[in-house]
């Protein structure tokens, strides 16, 4: 087994670390951060971000979404094809 443990890194919320009054949600770009690929909000434990700031992020997307700003789902493209011979 080897020696070497690799300790995780604590994650900051970067919304208190540059001390971010109110987060909005015509802010896309900021929005995709917390997003996965398939338009699911990331979680606290995956982002970082504070108990108090996630609620505001996840409100914020919720916005966003009913703004049609951000996609509800993004769909699936897989490449199997079913039984009738459709992609």
């Amino acid at each position: 087994m080897a020696e070497y443990v690799r300790q995780p890194r604590k994650k900051y919320c970067q919304f208190c670390k540059e001390s971010t009054d109110f987060i909005d949600y015509k802010d896309v770009s900021l929005m995709r951060k917390y997003m996965t690929d398939r338009g699911k909000i990331k979680p606290r434990r995956v982002t970082g971000t504070c108990t108090q700031h996630q609620h505001e992020l996840a409100v914020a997307i919720k916005r966003a979404r009913e703004m049609a700003l951000v996609p509800y789902a993004v769909p699936v493209v897989s490449g199997r094809i079913d039984r009738r011979g459709r992609g």
